[in-house]
């Protein structure tokens, strides 16, 4: 089973590499990117391709498009004839830290999207924000496999609820509260998630969003930031996850 893993910087992606073993990692070049690839066990069934894709939406979707685009076409410079490592992807997972929405997800929690939703895709109006979907175009919610998502949140601890995709970070109490209004749902808010699915769902292949809370979703206040912690946390969630997938059917949406 091949995974592409999207994360929106260095730092995330190195979180999650932490969770493997540090000399299985094999670097490949794509289109605009860097792909390093990690195995949780020699000779198992998984293999993991991890992205730094960029920050927001525009730059995750292009990067993850890329990835998916070389794998369909097998053009990764890969000298393997290992069938884990060729070909098109099984999964994939827009990875990172995000704020949480209080109390419900925590500082140092982990959220699992059963939505990935474009909280600010669409239009203002005198009535207020209204959808892309309200106005004839597109979509603004994906949802990732229901039967994965209770797997991975069974491994991993993780809280499921909506994620949002935002492309301006929450900075307000005000913002909070709409969004939160807009949104009941929402335990957690990134810049990516939507991006990589939409590139995703283009290519046919399911998604997943793992957010590990690093801050509150509200008024920026640094000292109430706790990036280490939850790098810690998507790094162990990483280490968790193999069971789950491995008893996973792709087929199964």
């Amino acid at each position: 089973m091949r995974v592409l893993v999207a994360t929106a910087v260095l730092v995330e992606r190195d979180a999650v590499a932490a969770a493997f073993a540090p000399s299985a990692a094999r670097e490949y070049a794509i289109p605009g990117a860097t792909l390093s690839r990690v195995a949780p066990a020699e000779g198992g069934p998984l293999v993991f391709d991890l992205l730094a894709a960029g920050v927001g939406p525009a730059a995750a979707a292009a990067a993850t498009a890329a990835a998916l685009t070389a794998a369909a076409l097998n053009e990764q410079t890969d000298e393997q004839t290992d069938d884990r490592t060729s070909g098109p992807y099984d999964l994939v997972v827009s990875a990172g830290i995000g704020g949480g929405f209080q109390p419900e997800a925590p500082v140092g929690s982990l959220v699992l999207a059963d939505e990935i939703t474009a909280a600010d895709l669409g239009a203002e109006t005198a009535d207020g924000f209204v959808p892309v979907t309200e106005l004839g175009f597109g979509a603004v919610t994906h949802r990732p496999p229901e039967s994965l998502v209770r797997a991975v949140a069974a491994v991993t601890g993780a809280r499921t609820g909506a994620v949002l995709t935002v492309n301006t970070v929450t900075g307000s109490a005000e913002r909070a509260a709409e969004l939160r209004r807009r949104h009941p749902r929402a335990l957690a808010e990134a810049m990516e998630g939507f991006g990589v699915a939409e590139a995703a769902t283009a290519h046919g292949v399911p998604v997943l969003e793992l957010r590990a809370v690093s801050n509150p979703v509200g008024p920026r206040d640094r000292a109430a930031w706790r990036i280490g912690d939850a790098l810690a946390a998507l790094t162990g969630a990483f280490g968790k996850l193999a069971p789950a997938l491995e008893s996973w059917n792709p087929h199964d949406r």
